[in-house]
């Protein structure tokens, strides 16, 4: 799923596609927020995204449901 992250006083968004769940990412960004630590995330590659909990201006978690690609058969 793709996940947006909104940085205060940055124009640019962070984002990354994610194999996590939406429970997940809502915990960490929650667990974030509440305590003002670190955000850390990991892309789909393994790679770690990390942003200050004092930092994010907004988060959007998109759907968890993969689309196809391509046409379908009616």
């Amino acid at each position: 799923m793709e996940i947006r992250i909104g940085v205060q006083n940055s124009p640019r968004e962070v984002v990354l596609e994610s194999n996590d769940s939406v429970a997940d990412v809502s915990a960490a960004v929650s667990a974030a927020l509440k305590g003002g630590t670190t955000l850390s995330l990991k892309d789909e590659r393994g790679r770690t995204v990390l942003v200050p909990g004092a930092a994010i201006a907004f988060v959007e978690i998109g759907s968890e449901e993969k689309r196809g690609v391509g046409f379908g058969a009616l």
